[in-house]
């Protein structure tokens, strides 16, 4: 300190002996402000580095509590996913899935999650469901969106808002069982038009991974005509007809117990994939986080160190001119 207050008298007094005293002030007071920053910039920086690194602690906390719940929220709804793969398994052999199938009236049913941080699952979906509806375009074709899911509502309004037909949010808010999810499948049928219904959704694998799937419904008549045209459908015809149902009757209610059926398992295998992604996206932020506190560990005892040097010489500097 002694040191410093040597140094601005002798700029002083230097002020008063140079040739052109208002040059040499201003030199002076630039000096003297740089000193003082130079001092403030010490204490600033070890605060600022000390406030970072709280939030930097605070937000991993965040992640780990977040994964904690992801994790327990899977092991409940991977069994009913499991459970529910029996349920389409039987359609898919009997009427086959035909997603290269050639229609006019194309609806897709994107499968998306209500909430975010749970990695690129959102994302993915909203991609597939455009290109499928890129692949359906046509002159003579309609292609329209029906959205389960807030994320993939936010991001398909942005280029597709004319081709959105129904949308649905919080469906995971409760635990889903068949019959609410069914409900839902009559709705949509009810409300739209269709030769082939789309579903986009990602089916669970692992913890983390996930496969995108396009699952294909058609309709009644479209079935029908396929099923006269030959192929897998034809093996329909070997079938008996108990009852006073017509063959028509019988395909109606086919095909509206397959996609309610479908729609059951697509929405908890991408509850699955969501929960699966949130826990890797969280384990991942809870690293990056740890590492962060050790850059910035280092970096506040590295700054504390210098300060304490400073001061230190600055002490031993002022009683040694004492001394003289």
């Amino acid at each position: 300190m002694a040191t410093a207050l040597l140094r601005r008298e002798g700029r002083r007094f230097a002020t008063l002996m140079a040739p052109n005293p208002m040059n040499t002030l201003r030199s002076s007071l630039i000096a003297s402000s740089e000193d003082q920053t130079a001092f403030g910039v010490r204490s600033i920086s070890t605060q600022i580095v000390r406030t970072r690194m709280k939030s930097v602690k605070n937000i991993q906390k965040i992640t780990k509590a977040m994964k904690m719940v992801a994790a327990s929220k899977l092991r409940a709804i991977q069994v009913r996913a499991e459970n529910s793969r029996g349920l389409w398994q039987p359609f898919t052999a009997l009427l086959g899935d035909i997603p290269s199938i050639d229609v006019k009236r194309n609806i897709i049913v994107t499968v998306s999650s209500d909430k975010g941080l749970c990695g690129g699952i959102n994302s993915t979906s909203v991609k597939i469901s455009r290109a499928v509806a890129k692949l359906n375009q046509g002159p003579e074709k309609e292609t329209k969106f029906v959205i389960l899911g807030e994320k993939g509502k936010a991001q398909l309004v942005r280029d597709s808002k004319k081709k959105i037909e129904l949308s649905a949010t919080e469906l995971q808010k409760f635990p889903l069982n068949y019959t609410q999810v069914s409900v839902l499948a009559d709705d949509i049928l009810k409300n739209v038009e269709f030769d082939a219904l789309r579903i986009v959704f990602n089916k669970f694998q692992s913890v983390v991974s996930f496969l995108p799937t396009v699952a294909t419904v058609l309709s009644p008549e479209i079935i029908e005509k396929e099923a006269e045209a030959g192929g897998k459908l034809s093996e329909l015809d070997f079938y008996e007809i108990e009852g006073g149902e017509t063959k028509s009757e019988i395909l109606q209610n086919l095909s509206e117990f397959q996609f309610s059926c479908l729609l059951f398992n697509a929405v908890l295998e991408n509850a699955c994939s969501e929960q699966g992604a949130r826990m890797s996206a969280m384990d991942s932020s809870s690293k990056n986080a740890g590492e962060m506190l050790d850059r910035l560990t280092i970096t506040y005892n590295r700054t504390r160190q210098a300060a304490i040097t400073t001061e230190l010489s600055e002490i031993i500097s002022g009683a040694a001119a004492l001394e003289k």
